[in-house]
């Protein structure tokens, strides 16, 4: 166990007695005046603590082994010995740069103008009834990211793996950039040596057959070190679990074929193990006290690799199997040990949460959709009930047809929108008009449409979420595609 353990208690200062006769008045009041910006200083370094923010890719809320046995992942579950669970995280969208777009501006989709991901197909033409509204590829630089907020505010910065929002993430708040480009998925393999891409230069640092995880765990364990001594905000996004699946030689043989893929539990359990070293560093450098941990993913796991039951679909659906995600935070001494927080919360309210806790303002002009998660993880308070939404004028298709079990064979989803109002979850779409209302409590895996049982239900959420596209500007998909083919439906 570290020093830390033995050294809560703030150190008392001593100070000797003062020779006045020999000094004079001025020298004192000089000395005084010293001192008193030295302790203020050390005061304010205290109340901004460092945030060490991991997110997953395509990291499913089930492909964890405190919801499934089907996976080891220790780590996390000694992060949620001394943290806190959500059980009712979701991604603020079913696809990795809306997602994380989100994390970075504070703001819904609808807001920010990301709606898919760059790479991802939109099935056939003859298939979709609507033209898509355009979706944005790269976060505008004028959007005031969170790294931004926190820098201003006295925060070193540093970004590690995926970014896929951006050209390069310090152009957005970031003093450092680590691995992070405009790349959904690791183009230069998941192992030393790298052959493309801006891992490319570690090459020469590491032996041949080296994990990506342990080349980005490694940076982020060297960073930690250099600025131990003032804040930092950590943003570590390993490409892991992100296709193409590569085993991990030395742990896929530890999974049976009949239970898991191999592949897939062994990128996970690398994840995990990157994760222990995080875990451990926070307390050999003496971190723990004046440390946030947050741990997530962008959005739901993909089906065809891992099954999301009891939630329904996967990464690209806006059933939840594709929108929850794991999510533990963890603060030594303000978070409740092994708690658990069933409040539905997004991934809009980690930039309004860390700026609280970081004791700063809302920039100026800044628009946050999401709440501080504060007095949830605080146990001080509650956060007001409120409905959470998803806009997706889009498509996508389905990769697995009917066993993708999205919104029909062809596609995961189709245009329309989403909201969640307490156990109860709406969708809308717009090719027809279709509205469909479940019950989350009792049928998490959304098959029974409670629209004509429960009319007053219904038409309470309906009307919120018209009003909420209203006044976000959310834009509806109209235009009727000339090549679309009823009958191909």
């Amino acid at each position: 166990m570290s020093s830390m353990d033995s050294g809560d208690a703030v150190p008392l200062i001593h100070t000797a007695k003062l020779k006045c006769e020999q000094r004079s008045v001025r020298a004192v009041k000089r000395f005084l005046v010293g001192l008193i910006v030295v302790l203020c200083g050390l005061n304010a370094g205290a109340e901004k603590p460092n945030i060490i923010f991991i997110n997953v890719d395509d990291l499913g809320v089930m492909d964890v082994d405190y919801n499934s046995d089907r996976y080891l992942t220790p780590n996390l579950r000694r992060l949620c010995s001394v943290g806190m669970v959500y059980s009712e995280a979701y991604a603020a969208a079913s696809e990795s740069a809306p997602s994380r777009a989100s994390v970075m501006s504070g703001q819904y989709p609808a807001r920010h103008g990301i709606y898919t991901d760059a790479s991802s197909g939109a099935g056939l033409s003859k298939d979709r009834k609507l033209v898509p509204i355009k979706s944005e590829t790269f976060l505008p630089l004028e959007n005031v990211t969170l790294a931004e907020a926190l820098k201003k505010g006295g925060y070193k910065t540093v970004h590690l793996g995926k970014w896929n929002i951006g050209e390069d993430p310090t152009k957005q708040g970031f003093d450092v950039n680590i691995g992070g480009d405009a790349s959904g998925s690791p183009k230069g393999g998941y192992f030393v040596p790298f052959t493309e891409g801006p891992m490319v230069e570690y090459n020469e640092d590491y032996e041949e057959g080296t994990h990506m995880v342990d080349v980005l765990t490694d940076q982020a364990l060297k960073y930690m070190k250099i600025h131990e001594e003032e804040p930092f905000f950590m943003s570590l996004n390993f490409y892991s679990v992100h296709t193409p699946l590569v085993a991990v030689p030395w742990l896929v043989g530890q999974h049976d074929a009949s239970v898991v893929n191999p592949k897939y539990a062994s990128m996970v359990q690398m994840v995990d193990a990157g994760i222990g070293r995080i875990l451990d560093a926070v307390y050999t450098l003496g971190l723990r006290n004046n440390t946030i941990i947050v741990f997530t993913s962008d959005n739901g796991g993909v089906k065809k690799i891992s099954d999301q039951t009891p939630f329904r679909s996967g990464k690209g659906s806006y059933f939840d199997g594709g929108l929850r995600v794991p999510l533990v935070i963890s603060w030594h001494g303000k978070t409740a040990k092994a708690g658990l927080c069933e409040v539905p919360v997004s991934g809009i309210d980690f930039y309004p949460t860390f700026l609280e806790i970081a004791g700063l303002k809302v920039p100026e002009g800044k628009v946050l959709d999401g709440v501080s998660l504060v007095p949830l993880f605080k146990k001080r308070g509650k956060i007001e009930d409120r409905p959470l939404f998803w806009h997706f004028p889009f498509y996508i298709e389905s990769v697995n047809g009917k066993a993708d079990d999205g919104y029909d064979e062809k596609f995961l989803t189709r245009p329309g929108t989403t909201v969640r109002m307490g156990r109860w979850k709406l969708h809308e779409y717009y090719e027809d008009g279709r509205i469909e209302l479940y019950d989350l409590g009792a049928d998490p895996i959304e098959r029974m449409n409670f629209k004509h049982i429960n009319v007053r239900t219904a038409e309470r959420l309906h009307n919120a979420l018209k009003e909420w596209r209203e006044k976000i500007g959310a834009p509806i998909p109209t235009e009727l595609n000339p090549e679309y083919v009823p009958s191909a439906k």
